[in-house]
């Protein structure tokens, strides 16, 4: 029997408190985008020589990751747990949207207010800044309450398990990872030596937290995919059974992060060593055979028409981006800028999943419609100057050009490169148009919704 992956959207304060997760994740991205383009113009060949402001690449660097990934994909969890949630505990659930919501504030707002003094760590870059520091301290708070509140506030997934049960678990299992990841920041905090200062710091600081936010990205785009394939009428041949156990599976390399600690110093090479291993094969373990048995049913099902339109688009194209970042992993060898190829193609294919299933929600969340049209062709644009952008990262990465860094220290001594790096950021600035599109589309709709619930009000 075909079963639909969908959930009810509840009504009362739970959705209101999921219309302000999404808010903060919308908002986070509009304010990403303000630095997305100094970004990518800085990297492009000839326009990057008369950018005034090349020194402020790293900040703008480090506000845009941290924003656009961070903060977004939180908040898009928020969303769903929220959503998913029982009525207790509500005031636990607004808290944690308030920290959350300040801390966010506070990273967008410090880089105007002085030097930076950015450091690009991995997972989670930062600026060495006091008031940086109480940013992310304050939005990490807020996350750990609202993970907390999905943990204790979660429905049952019901002993007769259906398609909507079957969601429900994944969502718990994106919980469970979440919570594993500010264990392990905790854990690192904790475990590092006094006299560790700088990059060195912070890369062991959120080492292994940071692979743990990747379980928890991931199995919450596999949640959306599988929204995103019931509501645009693809027949999945998984029944909701084997759906939980696809999910057991990607969540059983999470489980194995505390071994790592107990059994590894967190300056050990055994531990940055482990991470990367349990995140390069443990996280294919569900996303892998999910993705065939959704990549099967979109061949087999037919053409759709209408509001399918703008979904059925966002899961392909997440799919297909997802998939690229994935199989670019495997060929990093050194630091160049095939590592930045491997992780955009992977979180744009998250984000991509997270946009569709918006366009879904916010009738569902008592919003208009959005515009059909621009919605369907918004994802190809989005994902279509991403595969550019992540192509010429890898066409560059394979003559060397080193990651993180603009204007001449890219050494762009060779034709090759240059036409590379300018495929880059071709790609760069096609990709930022589609990511405004999404956000007019969005904000529209939004703040129409807004005005009506006022009006009614």
């Amino acid at each position: 029997m075909h079963e639909d992956y969908i959930l009810v959207v509840p009504t009362g304060s739970r959705r209101r408190l999921g219309m302000g997760w999404l808010w903060l994740g919308v908002v986070a991205l509009l304010g990403s985008g303000l630095f997305s383009l100094l970004l990518v113009l800085s990297r492009t060949p000839y326009i990057q020589d008369i950018i005034p402001w090349i020194d402020f690449f790293h900040t703008a660097l480090v506000v845009h990751v941290d924003l656009s990934v961070l903060v977004w994909f939180l908040a898009f969890g928020g969303v769903l747990w929220s959503l998913n949630s029982t009525p207790r505990f509500m005031a636990l659930g607004w808290s944690a949207l308030v920290f959350a919501g300040l801390g966010a504030a506070l990273v967008f707002v410090v880089p105007f207010l002085g030097p930076g003094n950015p450091l690009m760590s991995n997972y989670i870059p930062v600026l060495q800044t006091p008031l940086f520091t109480v940013a992310l301290l304050g939005f990490g708070f807020g996350i750990s309450l609202l993970v907390l509140r999905s943990m204790v506030a979660n429905p049952r997934v019901g002993m007769r398990m259906e398609g909507a049960g079957a969601l429900r678990f994944g969502l718990n299992t994106a919980a469970v990872s979440a919570a594993m990841a500010v264990l392990a920041f905790a854990w690192s905090y904790l475990a590092i030596p006094d006299s560790m200062t700088g990059k060195a710091y912070f890369e062991l600081l959120f080492w292994g937290g940071g692979h743990m936010l990747q379980f928890t990205y991931t199995l919450l785009m596999l949640v959306a995919w599988l929204w995103l394939a019931s509501v645009s009428g693809v027949r999945l041949p998984l029944s909701p059974r084997v759906v939980l156990i696809l999910f057991v599976f990607g969540l059983v390399a999470v489980f194995m992060a505390p071994l790592i600690y107990y059994s590894y110093a967190v300056t050990s090479a055994e531990h940055i060593k482990l991470f990367t291993w349990l995140m390069a094969y443990g996280g294919s373990l569900a996303p892998v055979p999910l993705s065939l048995a959704v990549f099967y049913g979109l061949l087999r099902s037919s053409p759709v028409s209408g509001p399918q339109l703008p979904l059925r688009s966002a899961l392909w194209t997440s799919m297909i981006l997802f998939g690229i970042g994935g199989g670019i992993g495997f060929l990093i060898h050194g630091s160049n800028v095939t590592i930045p190829a491997h992780y955009h193609g992977s979180i744009v294919g998250v984000t991509l999943a997270f946009m569709g299933l918006t366009y879904d929600l916010l009738p569902r969340l008592g919003y208009a419609r959005p515009n059909t049209r621009l919605a369907t062709i918004q994802p190809y644009i989005y994902g279509g100057g991403q595969l550019l952008h992540v192509l010429g990262l890898v066409w560059s990465g394979g003559y060397g050009v080193q990651r993180k860094v603009a204007g001449t220290e890219q050494a762009l001594d060779g034709m090759e490169k240059i036409v590379a790096m300018g495929l880059m950021g071709f790609g760069g600035l096609i990709a930022i148009i589609g990511g405004l599109l999404f956000l007019v589309i969005v904000l529209v709709v939004m703040f129409k919704g807004s005005r009506a619930q006022k009006d009614a009000a």
